[in-house]
């Protein structure tokens, strides 16, 4: 699969996230040697997934702290490394303070601090990117400027701001940024993957991600009466690792990657875990119409213009490229779904609502 070097060891930024962990466990179990990097080597529990993976796996993993804002900070990490697998970044989608300081420079100057390194570490060949759907559009409405009502590699998301889906944001402008860096040097090459919401069972019940947020939102009531004509591209974890490591050890793979299984409405992902959760959760009824929104979105955390953007506008992704270029074949997302609500379930995350 790669004419790259098995006993070189590899580099992963922010590993103990939801997605780094997956890739992680899919590279000792091919026998790498894995650097992994964590901002606090003393919380030992947002890691302890990683060391009992790596006690029964081929490979050898050891854990580095690094410190995405910190010049230099990942440079012990990548000594002797051929690839690095950069996808630390901030998650704060709500609940922010600024967003410039809290989530868009975060983002943007970890990525350049990452990248600064790799162009000074000269074992390096190769850099995956662990990017976005989001990079490639900001808001629903996007769909209608596509040609085939479909969002693909070609499109880039020009819609989003600093102060208008900053979230978005943060990450068209780290993958721009990545881009700008690669383009300025011919040594090592780069590849993005722009995976849509991604579902599926965690490694460990200590991660953060937006897909957590939406299965939550079916369990405190607040969707009983009906959810927004909202369409999600979604897919599972374990295809987003697979598509990380094709990227890496194939040759071939060149550009930016949508990795996408599909596309559900929020409402169809209510029905669906109300098929297999039934009566134990307040699962929406039905999908009230926009126009509902736009009068009562103010008072639950939807602003009107969110509402205009982004509600009854159908988005669909095509994945053809990672299917062709990367050979993903991908899992049924609704399997994902059930596992990984579950899931949540058994980690305490998310609660009963009807005892």
């Amino acid at each position: 699969m790669t004419n790259l070097a098995t006993q070189a060891p590899v580099l992963v930024t922010g590993a103990s996230g939801y997605i780094a962990s997956w890739v992680i466990q899919k590279l000792l179990t091919q026998g790498y040697t894995v650097h992994a990097t964590v901002r606090d080597l003393n919380k030992t529990q947002s890691f302890a997934h990683l060391s009992k993976i790596a006690d029964s796996s081929a490979g050898t993993l050891k854990l580095f702290k690094a410190n995405l804002l910190e010049p230099n900070s990942f440079k012990e990490a990548m000594q002797g490394c051929e690839i690095v697998f950069h996808m630390a970044s901030p998650f704060v989608v709500t609940n922010y303070k600024d967003a410039v300081k809290d989530i868009i420079e975060p983002a943007v100057l970890g990525t350049e601090n990452v990248l600064n390194t790799v162009n000074e570490t000269e074992s390096v060949k190769r850099v995956i990117v662990t990017s976005s759907i989001a990079s490639t559009y900001g808001d629903a409405i996007d769909i209608l400027k596509t040609d085939h009502n479909t969002f693909d590699e070609s499109h880039w998301n020009t819609s989003s701001s600093e102060t208008h889906q900053p979230y978005p944001y943060s990450k068209v402008m780290a993958e721009r940024k990545a881009w700008e860096m690669a383009e300025a040097q011919d040594r090592w090459q780069l590849v993005c993957i722009n995976p849509a919401l991604v579902f599926g069972r965690s490694l460990t019940p200590n991660t953060q991600s937006g897909s957590i947020e939406v299965l939550q939102q079916f369990t405190n009531g607040l969707t009983l009466a009906g959810v927004p004509p909202m369409w999600n591209g979604v897919v599972d974890v374990q295809d987003v690792a697979e598509a990380h490591l094709q990227a890496a050890f194939n040759p071939e793979a060149t550009g930016r990657y949508i990795v996408s299984g599909g596309t559900l409405s929020l409402l169809e992902i209510g029905q669906l875990l109300k098929a297999h959760f039934g009566w134990k959760f307040p699962f929406p009824r039905n999908e009230l119409p926009k126009a509902a929104f736009k009068v009562i979105g103010p008072f639950i955390g939807f602003s009107r213009e969110f509402v205009e953007l982004n509600m009854g506008y159908q988005i669909y992704f095509d994945a053809n490229k990672s299917q062709k270029e990367l050979g993903l074949e991908y899992r049924d997302v609704k399997e994902s779904l059930v596992e990984h609500f579950q899931q949540l379930l058994d980690d305490g995350v998310i609660k009963q609502y009807i005892p």
